[in-house]
Protein backbone atom coordinates (compact mmCIF):
# COMPACT_ATOMS: atom_id res chain seq x y z
CA UNK A 1 0.00 0.00 0.00
CA UNK A 2 3.09 2.67 0.46
CA UNK A 3 4.30 1.74 -2.66
CA UNK A 4 1.25 2.91 -4.23
CA UNK A 5 0.57 5.77 -2.20
CA UNK A 6 4.20 7.40 -2.33
CA UNK A 7 2.92 8.13 -6.50
CA UNK A 8 -0.23 9.41 -5.57
CA UNK A 9 1.66 12.02 -3.00
CA UNK A 10 4.11 12.71 -5.40
CA UNK A 11 1.99 13.88 -7.93
CA UNK A 12 0.23 15.66 -5.62
CA UNK A 13 2.54 17.71 -4.28
CA UNK A 14 3.71 18.44 -8.04
CA UNK A 15 -0.09 19.70 -8.91
CA UNK A 16 -0.43 21.85 -5.81
CA UNK A 17 3.06 23.32 -6.76
CA UNK A 18 1.86 23.86 -10.18
CA UNK A 19 -1.56 25.17 -9.08
CA UNK A 20 0.03 28.10 -6.86
CA UNK A 21 -1.03 31.28 -7.34
CA UNK A 22 2.56 32.15 -5.94
CA UNK A 23 4.17 30.11 -8.76
CA UNK A 24 2.24 32.17 -11.25
CA UNK A 25 3.62 35.71 -9.48
CA UNK A 26 7.22 34.90 -9.57
CA UNK A 27 6.93 33.64 -13.21
CA UNK A 28 5.06 36.47 -14.28
CA UNK A 29 7.58 39.08 -11.81
CA UNK A 30 10.92 36.93 -13.15
CA UNK A 31 9.98 37.49 -16.74
CA UNK A 32 9.13 41.09 -16.36
CA UNK A 33 12.84 41.31 -14.88
CA UNK A 34 14.42 39.66 -18.07
CA UNK A 35 12.66 41.93 -20.18
CA UNK A 36 13.92 45.19 -18.35
CA UNK A 37 17.39 43.51 -18.60
CA UNK A 38 16.98 42.41 -22.27
CA UNK A 39 16.27 46.16 -22.95
CA UNK A 40 19.50 47.60 -20.31
CA UNK A 41 21.58 45.44 -22.33
CA UNK A 42 21.72 44.88 -25.64
CA UNK A 43 21.16 41.78 -27.51
CA UNK A 44 23.07 39.90 -29.92
CA UNK A 45 26.03 42.93 -29.88
CA UNK A 46 29.50 41.22 -31.36
CA UNK A 47 31.45 40.19 -28.62
CA UNK A 48 34.22 43.01 -28.74
CA UNK A 49 31.43 45.20 -27.78
CA UNK A 50 30.57 43.74 -25.16
CA UNK A 51 33.70 43.35 -23.49
CA UNK A 52 35.05 46.89 -24.30
CA UNK A 53 31.65 47.71 -22.66
CA UNK A 54 31.81 45.48 -19.57
CA UNK A 55 34.70 44.64 -18.75
CA UNK A 56 36.30 40.89 -18.65
CA UNK A 57 35.15 40.26 -15.46
CA UNK A 58 31.40 41.13 -16.17
CA UNK A 59 31.42 39.89 -19.82
CA UNK A 60 32.20 36.07 -18.52
CA UNK A 61 29.94 36.45 -16.44
CA UNK A 62 26.91 37.53 -18.49
CA UNK A 63 28.32 35.40 -20.91
CA UNK A 64 27.97 31.99 -19.09
CA UNK A 65 24.23 33.02 -18.03
CA UNK A 66 23.18 33.65 -21.58
CA UNK A 67 22.84 36.98 -20.91
CA UNK A 68 23.72 38.92 -24.45
CA UNK A 69 20.97 36.69 -26.43
CA UNK A 70 18.93 35.48 -23.27
CA UNK A 71 15.30 35.37 -25.23
CA UNK A 72 17.36 31.93 -26.84
CA UNK A 73 18.78 31.02 -23.48
CA UNK A 74 17.41 27.40 -22.01
CA UNK A 75 16.60 29.73 -18.42
CA UNK A 76 13.90 31.74 -20.56
CA UNK A 77 12.79 28.77 -22.27
CA UNK A 78 12.00 26.92 -19.24
CA UNK A 79 10.67 30.04 -17.49
CA UNK A 80 8.27 30.12 -20.33
CA UNK A 81 7.29 26.25 -20.45
CA UNK A 82 7.12 26.79 -16.48
CA UNK A 83 4.84 29.65 -16.74
CA UNK A 84 2.70 27.47 -19.32
CA UNK A 85 2.02 24.43 -17.40
CA UNK A 86 1.06 26.39 -14.76
CA UNK A 87 -1.46 28.33 -16.41
CA UNK A 88 -3.26 24.82 -18.02
CA UNK A 89 -2.84 23.45 -14.76
CA UNK A 90 -4.37 26.00 -12.79
CA UNK A 91 -7.26 26.03 -15.91
CA UNK A 92 -8.36 22.79 -15.56
CA UNK A 93 -7.90 22.93 -11.55
CA UNK A 94 -10.50 25.07 -11.74
CA UNK A 95 -12.39 23.73 -14.51
CA UNK A 96 -14.41 21.08 -12.85
CA UNK A 97 -17.04 23.53 -11.20
CA UNK A 98 -17.65 25.54 -14.59
CA UNK A 99 -18.53 22.49 -16.45
CA UNK A 100 -21.16 21.21 -14.07
CA UNK A 101 -22.78 25.08 -14.29
CA UNK A 102 -22.48 25.03 -18.28
CA UNK A 103 -22.78 22.19 -19.66
CA UNK A 104 -25.85 20.85 -17.73
CA UNK A 105 -28.49 19.94 -19.46
CA UNK A 106 -31.18 21.35 -16.77
CA UNK A 107 -30.33 23.69 -14.60
CA UNK A 108 -31.51 23.73 -11.32
CA UNK A 109 -33.04 26.83 -9.18
CA UNK A 110 -33.69 27.13 -5.97
CA UNK A 111 -36.22 29.82 -4.97
CA UNK A 112 -35.35 29.94 -1.52
CA UNK A 113 -32.17 31.75 -2.63
CA UNK A 114 -33.95 34.25 -4.68
CA UNK A 115 -36.31 34.71 -1.90
CA UNK A 116 -33.11 36.10 0.18
CA UNK A 117 -31.85 38.97 -2.15
CA UNK A 118 -31.77 41.98 -0.60
CA UNK A 119 -32.55 43.32 -4.25
CA UNK A 120 -35.85 41.51 -5.36
CA UNK A 121 -38.76 43.39 -6.42
CA UNK A 122 -42.26 42.39 -4.39
CA UNK A 123 -45.55 43.56 -6.39
CA UNK A 124 -49.35 42.97 -6.01
CA UNK A 125 -51.05 42.77 -9.08
CA UNK A 126 -54.77 42.68 -10.06
CA UNK A 127 -54.36 39.52 -11.47
CA UNK A 128 -55.14 36.38 -10.92
CA UNK A 129 -52.54 33.50 -11.41
CA UNK A 130 -54.54 32.02 -13.65
CA UNK A 131 -54.32 35.33 -15.83
CA UNK A 132 -50.68 35.70 -15.57
CA UNK A 133 -49.95 32.40 -15.60
CA UNK A 134 -52.27 32.36 -19.57
CA UNK A 135 -49.16 35.03 -20.72
CA UNK A 136 -46.48 34.04 -18.75
CA UNK A 137 -44.10 34.35 -21.98
CA UNK A 138 -44.96 37.93 -21.99
CA UNK A 139 -42.93 38.05 -18.35
CA UNK A 140 -39.82 37.20 -19.15
CA UNK A 141 -37.19 39.56 -21.11
CA UNK A 142 -36.24 38.58 -24.84
CA UNK A 143 -32.54 37.03 -24.91
CA UNK A 144 -33.25 34.65 -22.30
CA UNK A 145 -32.72 31.69 -24.01
CA UNK A 146 -33.92 29.17 -21.51
CA UNK A 147 -37.02 29.15 -19.59
CA UNK A 148 -39.37 27.32 -17.76
CA UNK A 149 -42.19 27.32 -15.41
CA UNK A 150 -42.65 25.77 -12.11
CA UNK A 151 -46.20 25.10 -9.77
CA UNK A 152 -46.31 25.91 -6.55
CA UNK A 153 -48.58 25.08 -3.44
CA UNK A 154 -49.99 28.78 -3.96
CA UNK A 155 -49.20 29.73 -7.79
CA UNK A 156 -45.73 29.07 -10.07
CA UNK A 157 -42.40 30.16 -10.30
CA UNK A 158 -40.50 31.26 -13.55
CA UNK A 159 -37.10 30.65 -14.00
CA UNK A 160 -34.86 32.12 -16.98
CA UNK A 161 -31.31 32.05 -17.61
CA UNK A 162 -28.80 33.18 -20.51
CA UNK A 163 -25.06 34.10 -20.96
CA UNK A 164 -24.53 30.54 -19.03
CA UNK A 165 -21.80 29.78 -21.69
CA UNK A 166 -19.94 33.52 -20.77
CA UNK A 167 -18.45 31.93 -17.77
CA UNK A 168 -15.90 30.43 -20.39
CA UNK A 169 -14.49 33.76 -21.10
CA UNK A 170 -11.93 33.49 -18.31
CA UNK A 171 -10.64 30.17 -20.13
CA UNK A 172 -10.22 31.75 -23.60
CA UNK A 173 -8.04 34.44 -22.28
CA UNK A 174 -6.12 31.57 -19.90
CA UNK A 175 -6.10 29.60 -23.83
CA UNK A 176 -4.90 32.89 -25.67
CA UNK A 177 -1.76 33.21 -23.09
CA UNK A 178 -0.98 29.70 -23.40
CA UNK A 179 -0.97 30.54 -27.18
CA UNK A 180 1.20 33.37 -26.48
CA UNK A 181 3.59 31.16 -24.78
CA UNK A 182 3.78 28.29 -27.07
CA UNK A 183 4.59 30.99 -29.75
CA UNK A 184 7.10 32.23 -28.11
CA UNK A 185 8.75 28.95 -26.96
CA UNK A 186 8.54 27.90 -30.56
CA UNK A 187 9.82 30.97 -32.31
CA UNK A 188 12.84 30.81 -29.18
CA UNK A 189 13.60 27.08 -29.94
CA UNK A 190 13.02 26.72 -33.49
CA UNK A 191 13.79 30.49 -34.88
CA UNK A 192 16.47 32.54 -36.40
CA UNK A 193 17.78 36.01 -37.17
CA UNK A 194 20.59 36.15 -39.39
CA UNK A 195 22.35 38.77 -42.16
CA UNK A 196 23.92 37.90 -45.34
CA UNK A 197 25.83 40.65 -48.06
CA UNK A 198 25.05 40.05 -51.65
CA UNK A 199 27.00 41.59 -54.47
CA UNK A 200 24.78 42.64 -57.66
CA UNK A 201 24.55 39.08 -60.01
CA UNK A 202 25.41 36.93 -57.43
CA UNK A 203 23.47 34.08 -55.41
CA UNK A 204 23.79 32.55 -52.19
CA UNK A 205 22.18 29.72 -50.02
CA UNK A 206 23.44 30.53 -46.38
CA UNK A 207 23.37 33.42 -44.01
CA UNK A 208 25.35 34.50 -40.72
CA UNK A 209 23.03 33.73 -37.70
CA UNK A 210 23.21 36.94 -35.57
CA UNK A 211 23.30 35.15 -32.31
CA UNK A 212 26.37 32.63 -32.67
CA UNK A 213 28.08 33.75 -35.98
CA UNK A 214 27.83 30.58 -37.08
CA UNK A 215 26.69 29.74 -41.26
CA UNK A 216 22.79 28.99 -41.50
CA UNK A 217 22.03 27.03 -45.11
CA UNK A 218 18.95 27.62 -46.72
CA UNK A 219 16.87 25.16 -48.39
CA UNK A 220 16.88 27.78 -51.13
CA UNK A 221 19.52 30.49 -52.96
CA UNK A 222 18.74 33.97 -53.24
CA UNK A 223 20.04 36.33 -56.33
CA UNK A 224 20.69 39.58 -56.41
CA UNK A 225 19.69 40.85 -59.52
CA UNK A 226 20.01 44.19 -59.45
CA UNK A 227 20.43 46.92 -56.76
CA UNK A 228 19.45 50.84 -56.96
CA UNK A 229 19.91 53.34 -54.62
CA UNK A 230 18.61 57.06 -54.12
CA UNK A 231 19.48 60.49 -52.56
CA UNK A 232 17.74 63.26 -50.94
CA UNK A 233 21.06 65.61 -52.28
CA UNK A 234 23.24 65.45 -54.88
CA UNK A 235 26.15 64.65 -53.47
CA UNK A 236 24.86 60.81 -51.90
CA UNK A 237 25.67 61.53 -48.75
CA UNK A 238 21.69 60.68 -46.89
CA UNK A 239 20.39 57.63 -48.78
CA UNK A 240 16.25 58.59 -49.69
CA UNK A 241 15.53 54.49 -50.69
CA UNK A 242 17.42 51.64 -51.44
CA UNK A 243 15.82 48.96 -53.66
CA UNK A 244 17.10 45.20 -54.18
CA UNK A 245 15.42 42.90 -56.97
CA UNK A 246 15.76 39.28 -55.67
CA UNK A 247 14.99 36.00 -57.13
CA UNK A 248 14.81 33.27 -55.07
CA UNK A 249 16.30 30.05 -56.68
CA UNK A 250 15.90 25.66 -56.20
CA UNK A 251 17.81 23.84 -58.04
CA UNK A 252 18.85 26.54 -60.26
CA UNK A 253 15.64 27.22 -61.30
CA UNK A 254 13.79 30.85 -60.45
CA UNK A 255 10.57 30.34 -58.47
CA UNK A 256 9.74 33.80 -56.77
CA UNK A 257 11.00 37.45 -57.99
CA UNK A 258 10.52 40.34 -55.63
CA UNK A 259 11.49 44.22 -55.52
CA UNK A 260 12.30 44.89 -51.67
CA UNK A 261 12.83 47.95 -49.75
CA UNK A 262 12.97 49.14 -46.58
CA UNK A 263 9.59 47.74 -44.34
CA UNK A 264 8.33 45.47 -47.38
CA UNK A 265 10.16 42.42 -47.16
CA UNK A 266 10.52 39.22 -49.42
CA UNK A 267 8.03 36.21 -47.52
CA UNK A 268 9.07 32.70 -48.79
CA UNK A 269 8.47 29.41 -47.13
CA UNK A 270 8.35 31.26 -43.48
CA UNK A 271 11.24 32.98 -43.79
CA UNK A 272 11.72 37.03 -44.30
CA UNK A 273 14.19 38.96 -46.16
CA UNK A 274 14.35 42.34 -45.04
CA UNK A 275 16.72 45.47 -46.82
CA UNK A 276 18.75 46.59 -44.16
CA UNK A 277 21.64 48.36 -45.40
CA UNK A 278 24.11 48.05 -48.60
CA UNK A 279 27.53 48.89 -49.47
CA UNK A 280 29.66 49.39 -52.30
CA UNK A 281 32.64 46.69 -53.54
CA UNK A 282 35.57 47.45 -54.42
CA UNK A 283 35.79 48.61 -58.16
CA UNK A 284 37.04 46.28 -61.01
CA UNK A 285 39.76 47.29 -63.10
CA UNK A 286 39.57 50.63 -65.59
CA UNK A 287 37.86 48.90 -68.75
CA UNK A 288 39.78 48.26 -71.32
CA UNK A 289 40.01 46.23 -74.82
CA UNK A 290 41.41 43.49 -72.94
CA UNK A 291 38.85 44.02 -70.19
CA UNK A 292 35.64 45.28 -70.84
CA UNK A 293 33.11 45.38 -68.55
CA UNK A 294 30.68 42.34 -68.75
CA UNK A 295 26.99 44.74 -67.78
CA UNK A 296 27.14 48.30 -69.32
CA UNK A 297 23.69 50.32 -68.53
CA UNK A 298 22.83 52.56 -71.52
CA UNK A 299 20.30 55.57 -71.14
CA UNK A 300 17.66 56.09 -74.03
CA UNK A 301 15.75 59.64 -74.09
CA UNK A 302 13.15 59.79 -76.30
CA UNK A 303 12.97 62.58 -78.34
CA UNK A 304 9.30 62.46 -78.76
CA UNK A 305 8.09 62.18 -75.78
CA UNK A 306 11.25 62.67 -73.34
CA UNK A 307 10.97 59.39 -71.68
CA UNK A 308 14.26 57.93 -70.16
CA UNK A 309 14.81 54.39 -70.49
CA UNK A 310 17.76 52.07 -68.78
CA UNK A 311 18.70 49.11 -70.16
CA UNK A 312 21.36 46.87 -68.75
CA UNK A 313 23.10 44.70 -72.23
CA UNK A 314 26.68 43.32 -73.08
CA UNK A 315 28.70 43.36 -75.61
CA UNK A 316 27.19 41.26 -78.98
CA UNK A 317 23.91 41.45 -77.09
CA UNK A 318 20.98 42.90 -79.52
CA UNK A 319 17.84 44.15 -78.28
CA UNK A 320 14.51 45.67 -78.93
CA UNK A 321 14.78 49.93 -77.92
CA UNK A 322 11.59 50.97 -76.36
CA UNK A 323 8.54 52.32 -78.48
CA UNK A 324 8.90 49.80 -80.81
CA UNK A 325 11.63 52.27 -82.09
CA UNK A 326 13.65 49.43 -83.47
CA UNK A 327 16.76 47.35 -81.98
CA UNK A 328 19.85 47.78 -80.57
CA UNK A 329 23.31 46.14 -80.17
CA UNK A 330 26.30 47.26 -78.89
CA UNK A 331 29.74 46.05 -81.42
CA UNK A 332 32.41 46.91 -79.45
CA UNK A 333 34.41 48.50 -77.31
CA UNK A 334 37.90 51.01 -77.67
CA UNK A 335 40.56 52.60 -75.82
CA UNK A 336 41.00 55.04 -78.03
CA UNK A 337 37.54 56.47 -80.44
CA UNK A 338 38.27 59.29 -82.63
CA UNK A 339 35.52 61.55 -84.71
CA UNK A 340 36.68 63.24 -87.43
CA UNK A 341 40.49 63.10 -86.66
CA UNK A 342 40.03 64.21 -83.10
CA UNK A 343 40.23 61.52 -80.22
CA UNK A 344 37.83 61.06 -77.22
CA UNK A 345 38.87 58.60 -75.52
CA UNK A 346 36.95 55.70 -74.38
CA UNK A 347 34.48 54.53 -76.13
CA UNK A 348 31.12 52.29 -77.35
CA UNK A 349 30.14 51.65 -80.76
CA UNK A 350 27.03 50.32 -81.49
CA UNK A 351 24.83 49.20 -84.26
CA UNK A 352 21.06 50.92 -84.61
CA UNK A 353 18.93 49.41 -86.97
CA UNK A 354 15.63 51.58 -87.14
CA UNK A 355 11.97 50.34 -87.70
CA UNK A 356 12.04 51.27 -91.41
CA UNK A 357 15.51 51.94 -91.87
CA UNK A 358 19.21 51.35 -92.57
CA UNK A 359 21.80 50.70 -89.24
CA UNK A 360 23.51 53.40 -88.34
CA UNK A 361 26.67 53.02 -86.34
CA UNK A 362 26.47 55.09 -83.27
CA UNK A 363 29.30 56.18 -81.49
CA UNK A 364 29.38 56.65 -77.57
CA UNK A 365 32.37 58.11 -75.76
CA UNK A 366 32.42 57.62 -71.98
CA UNK A 367 33.88 61.04 -71.58
CA UNK A 368 30.64 62.78 -73.32
CA UNK A 369 27.33 61.41 -72.22
CA UNK A 370 25.42 63.73 -74.93
CA UNK A 371 27.86 63.20 -77.94
CA UNK A 372 25.02 61.22 -79.46
CA UNK A 373 22.83 64.73 -79.54
CA UNK A 374 24.56 65.10 -82.46
CA UNK A 375 23.12 62.53 -84.46
CA UNK A 376 19.57 63.85 -84.66
CA UNK A 377 17.98 60.68 -83.89
CA UNK A 378 15.15 59.41 -82.41
CA UNK A 379 16.83 59.00 -79.61
CA UNK A 380 19.78 60.18 -77.61
CA UNK A 381 21.74 57.14 -76.37
CA UNK A 382 24.52 57.76 -73.88
CA UNK A 383 26.83 55.14 -71.34
CA UNK A 384 25.75 55.10 -67.69
CA UNK A 385 25.36 53.80 -64.65
CA UNK A 386 22.37 53.23 -62.41
CA UNK A 387 22.96 56.46 -59.96
CA UNK A 388 21.13 59.17 -58.70
CA UNK A 389 20.68 60.10 -62.91
CA UNK A 390 24.35 61.03 -62.78
CA UNK A 391 27.00 60.14 -65.88
CA UNK A 392 29.67 58.55 -64.51
CA UNK A 393 33.08 58.07 -65.70
CA UNK A 394 34.96 55.72 -66.89
CA UNK A 395 36.42 54.78 -64.13
CA UNK A 396 33.03 53.79 -62.34
CA UNK A 397 31.43 52.41 -64.65
CA UNK A 398 32.13 48.74 -63.05
CA UNK A 399 31.21 50.48 -59.94
CA UNK A 400 29.25 47.69 -57.94
CA UNK A 401 27.28 47.49 -55.36
CA UNK A 402 26.02 44.85 -52.44
CA UNK A 403 22.93 44.65 -50.83
CA UNK A 404 22.32 44.12 -46.95
CA UNK A 405 19.85 41.88 -46.16
CA UNK A 406 18.28 40.69 -42.49
CA UNK A 407 17.03 37.09 -42.88
CA UNK A 408 14.29 35.82 -40.04
CA UNK A 409 12.32 32.88 -39.63
CA UNK A 410 9.87 32.47 -36.29
CA UNK A 411 7.75 29.35 -36.44
CA UNK A 412 5.61 30.60 -33.89
CA UNK A 413 4.67 34.15 -35.24
CA UNK A 414 0.96 32.55 -35.90
CA UNK A 415 0.03 31.05 -33.35
CA UNK A 416 1.38 34.47 -31.09
CA UNK A 417 -1.34 35.98 -33.83
CA UNK A 418 -3.36 33.59 -33.00
CA UNK A 419 -3.12 34.02 -29.26
CA UNK A 420 -3.74 37.88 -29.44
CA UNK A 421 -7.16 37.09 -31.63
CA UNK A 422 -8.59 34.74 -28.85
CA UNK A 423 -7.40 37.29 -26.11
CA UNK A 424 -9.37 39.66 -27.56
CA UNK A 425 -12.39 37.70 -27.48
CA UNK A 426 -12.01 36.54 -24.10
CA UNK A 427 -11.36 39.56 -22.43
CA UNK A 428 -15.09 40.92 -24.45
CA UNK A 429 -16.75 37.92 -23.25
CA UNK A 430 -15.18 38.46 -19.76
CA UNK A 431 -15.71 42.28 -19.09
CA UNK A 432 -18.83 42.93 -21.41
CA UNK A 433 -20.90 39.52 -21.08
CA UNK A 434 -22.21 37.69 -17.74
CA UNK A 435 -24.16 34.84 -16.60
CA UNK A 436 -28.09 36.16 -15.49
CA UNK A 437 -30.31 34.12 -13.98
CA UNK A 438 -34.13 35.11 -13.11
CA UNK A 439 -36.85 34.13 -11.31
CA UNK A 440 -40.51 35.60 -11.26
CA UNK A 441 -42.58 33.80 -8.17
CA UNK A 442 -46.36 34.69 -8.51
CA UNK A 443 -48.32 33.48 -5.36
CA UNK A 444 -52.30 33.62 -5.60
CA UNK A 445 -53.75 36.29 -2.94
CA UNK A 446 -57.61 36.39 -3.42
CA UNK A 447 -57.99 38.31 -6.91
CA UNK A 448 -55.08 39.68 -6.71
CA UNK A 449 -51.44 38.16 -7.25
CA UNK A 450 -48.37 38.97 -5.09
CA UNK A 451 -45.44 38.66 -7.31
CA UNK A 452 -41.34 38.66 -6.43
CA UNK A 453 -38.69 39.53 -8.91
CA UNK A 454 -35.24 38.86 -8.22
CA UNK A 455 -32.12 37.97 -10.56
CA UNK A 456 -28.67 37.18 -9.69
CA UNK A 457 -25.56 37.86 -12.19
CA UNK A 458 -21.81 36.88 -12.18
CA UNK A 459 -20.80 40.30 -13.14
CA UNK A 460 -22.11 43.68 -13.72
CA UNK A 461 -24.62 43.62 -10.62
CA UNK A 462 -25.55 47.20 -10.91
CA UNK A 463 -27.08 46.12 -14.34
CA UNK A 464 -28.78 42.93 -13.07
CA UNK A 465 -30.26 45.31 -10.80
CA UNK A 466 -31.57 47.54 -13.45
CA UNK A 467 -32.96 44.75 -15.24
CA UNK A 468 -34.93 43.36 -12.17
CA UNK A 469 -36.63 47.06 -11.89
CA UNK A 470 -37.90 47.50 -15.28
CA UNK A 471 -39.45 44.02 -15.95
CA UNK A 472 -41.45 45.28 -12.36
CA UNK A 473 -42.26 48.41 -13.92
CA UNK A 474 -43.43 46.08 -17.10
CA UNK A 475 -45.57 43.71 -14.76
CA UNK A 476 -47.38 46.75 -13.14
CA UNK A 477 -48.75 47.45 -16.39
CA UNK A 478 -50.32 44.40 -16.41
CA UNK A 479 -53.22 45.38 -13.83
CA UNK A 480 -56.75 44.22 -14.53
CA UNK A 481 -58.40 46.72 -16.06
CA UNK A 482 -62.10 47.49 -14.86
Amino acid sequence: MDGEAAPFNFFTRVWKFFTSVRLTVVLLLSLAVTSIVGTIIPQNESPAAYFREYGEFLYRIFNVLDIFDMYHSWWFQFLLLTLTINVVVCSINRFSAVWKIVFVKTPSFDVSKFRNLAEKQALVIDRTTEDLKKIDDLLIPKGFGYRRVEKTDKGFCIFAEKGRWTRLGVYTVHMSIVFLLIGGLIGSLFGFEGFVKIPEGEVVNHIQLRNTGKLHHLDFEIRCDDFNVSFYDSHGRMPKEYRSSLTILEQGKPVFKKDIIVNDPLRYKGINIFQSSYGKLPPKERPSVKNPPEVISLNFTSMATGMRYRIKTAIGKSFDIPEGMGTFMLKKYTDSAAYRGQPIGQAYIGILTPKDGNPVEVLLPLQYPHFDRMRRGDYVISVVISKDDQMLSAENQNLRYYTGLQVTKDPGVWIVYSGFVVMIIGCFITFFMSHQRLCIEVVESGKKSKVMVAGTSNKNKLGMQSRVKSLSRRLLRLDRKP
